[in-house]
């Protein structure tokens, strides 16, 4: 007969084997499908596939992507979340790989639709990818090991980048090595996510209780804050350290804002299961702030390398804290939405928002310190309803 101890040992190797797939497909959904456009940008624009403005457009064609993928995520069941997690891992790797094919010649237009594709994929594979680890398997105590998987895939794909440019290669070649490399890690994952044995019943180790505050509405509004905030940062960071240092490797710089994610997962998971989700998402949103602000009155190296550390060791917290609290939420109140989905939506409308209101901005007054203040407002007023409702 099992022991208790035993059982329990197998349980937590179980959840954190099943950590690592789910963080592999964050890393490649996430990581590769979605922020290596980021690193790839100011070396798109170098070898003429696309104009500073036209980047602007085409990033924004991804959040919209992303929106639309977390509107379709809201009907997918728990059940059914390994098989659109392998749809949401083959459309990326395919994005990938249209995106090496394409060129300035071919139009704007397709560039953009790959991107809105890629941003599609992103959304569904964060949301099934979620569902499986903490509705239908139930292992929250996994959690920060799958969220450091995005920071991790932004690593990666970042020191690819800084490979490739280095080695002279041009970003059309450098989007077929991440297709390739992709293609790989994703059959390593496929089966043991999609061919479960359907007998085994999902076991946890008992785990501190998450037990919010926050309403469900709550929790949406602040997200979608949470998503405005970080998003300027996250995506003209690079070009930001291109235009005040053009002789650094911008590529270094955002290689630093995907690693710092990746340990930050498990610090700010500890910080929510020691001092609550009130102080846990304050903290979090305020060190977002600080990133943030360090960009707009220290414009040297010392000051984007702390933003990135700050901004990318603090966004993929504000996942890790809040998509347990929302599957809390919804099993608590028996709320019969799909509130990971719903609040994966908001923090989506944010992340469209705020680049419309960059590039805006940035016509205005070419400069990107007015939108890197709204940004800072905007998280500033997430820590305040965190505080307060949380």
């Amino acid at each position: 007969m099992t022991s208790p101890i035993t059982n329990a040992t197998a349980i937590k190797h179980k959840a954190i084997w099943h950590g690592l797939q789910v963080a592999l497909i964050l890393a490649l959904v996430m990581g590769f499908g979605r922020f290596a456009y980021t690193a790839l940008y100011p070396y798109m624009v170098a070898d003429g596939v696309l104009t500073v403005a036209q980047g602007s457009i085409v990033a924004s064609a991804n959040y919209l992507g992303y929106l639309v993928g977390a509107l379709f995520a809201v009907s997918i069941k728990a059940d059914k979340s390994p098989l659109f997690a392998v749809v949401a891992l083959l459309g990326t790797c395919a994005c990938l790989g249209l995106m090496s094919v394409l060129s300035g010649e071919m139009g704007v237009f397709w560039l953009m639709a790959v991107r809105f594709l890629a941003g599609a994929f992103s959304a569904i594979g964060i949301v099934s990818a979620s569902m499986w680890l903490l509705a239908k398997q139930k292992h929250t105590t996994a959690t920060p090991l799958m969220y450091a998987g995005v920071g991790f895939g932004i690593a990666l794909s970042s020191e690819l980048v800084v490979w490739g440019v280095g080695a002279g290669f041009g970003s059309s070649f450098l989007w077929g090595v991440l297709a390739i490399l992709a293609l790989v890690l994703s059959l390593m994952v496929v089966r043991g996510l999609f061919f479960e044995h359907h007998h085994d019943k999902p076991q946890t180790v008992s785990s501190p209780a998450i037990k919010p505050k926050l309403t469900a509405n709550a929790l949406i509004i602040l997200y979608g804050l949470a998503g405005f905030g970080y998003i300027i940062t996250a995506t003209y960071l690079p070009l930001l350290v291109n235009l005040a240092l053009p002789d650094v490797n911008v590529g270094h710089i955002w290689a630093v804002f995907g690693l710092s994610a990746v340990p930050s997962c498990f610090v700010w998971h500890d910080i929510h299961v020691r001092f609550g989700t009130r102080w846990a998402l304050t903290a979090n949103l305020l060190t977002q702030v600080v990133g943030v602000m360090l960009s707009i009155i220290m414009p040297n190296m010392v000051g984007y390398l702390m933003s990135a550390l700050l901004v990318g060791g603090a966004f993929m917290g504000t996942v890790t804290i809040v998509m347990p609290v929302a599957q809390a939420i919804k099993s608590g109140v028996n709320h019969g939405k799909n509130l990971i989905a719903l609040a994966t939506l908001a923090y989506s409308i944010g992340q469209i928002i705020a680049p419309l209101i960059a590039g805006g901005l940035y016509q205005l007054s070419q400069s990107f310190i007015p939108a890197l203040g709204i940004a800072t407002f905007a998280l500033l007023m997430g820590a305040i309803i965190a505080y307060q409702k949380a």
